[in-house]
């Protein structure tokens, strides 16, 4: 169970990683990402962050990219909440296959 502070901090990462992702437009293939869970490890030092892919021809590839680009998303990220976080946590990005999870399960189902 997370404490208090690691939520906060998990959704405050959250927000602002899915903002760099929209907003400020991180070099990556012409696709949609969406952050949808952001988890923080006990001492703060590790983020974790599910990422969903959308309009993407290799979701791997892009997740590649993203990895490529992680210490410019940290930079990004630190000068957003620099003023809330003293030390930015290290960044780790998965890929979040729930919604393709769902889609099988519902056609399952329709058959």
């Amino acid at each position: 169970m997370d404490s208090t502070r690691q939520q906060k901090i998990a959704k405050l990462i959250q927000k602002e990683l899915a903002e760099i992702f929209l907003a400020d437009g991180i070099p990556v293939y012409d696709c949609m990402i969406t952050v949808t869970k952001t988890s923080v490890t006990k001492d703060l030092s590790l983020a974790r962050s599910y990422i969903s892919i959308f309009n993407a021809e290799d979701n791997e590839k892009v997740l590649k990219a993203v990895k490529s680009n992680i210490k410019e998303i940290r930079y990004r990220l630190g000068q957003k909440v620099k003023n809330q976080l003293r030390i930015i946590p290290q960044l780790d990005f998965f890929i979040d296959d729930s919604l393709d999870y769902i889609e099988n399960i519902e056609n399952l189902l329709k058959q």
